[in-house]
């Protein structure tokens, strides 16, 4: 259990999967909102496992005690909704 997310990476337009673990989701979730852009800090990134693939994308990201997450308000990116 715990909180499934998707970041789109802008420069190689990919989704990867990421996943904040049931014991560290009340700490990450005021920083989640929907639509937000967000800068996450301080994460671990391991290779999928066919079992629980849900992107195209290798690797995916696990939350860790030390990731930040900050919003970003300025020179936020611009996402292509389509994607």
């Amino acid at each position: 259990m715990g909180i499934t997310v998707h970041f789109l990476d802008e420069k190689v337009n990919s989704v990867i999967h990421g996943f904040i673990p049931a014991r560290r989701a009340n700490h990450y979730k005021p920083s989640l909102k929907a639509g937000s852009i967000v800068k996450v800090d301080h994460f671990e990134v391991v290779r999928c496992s066919s079992m629980y693939k849900i992107t195209d994308h290798p690797f995916h990201i696990r939350f860790i005690p030390p990731t930040i997450i900050d919003e970003v308000i300025t020179s936020a990116p611009e996402i292509n909704l389509q994607s």
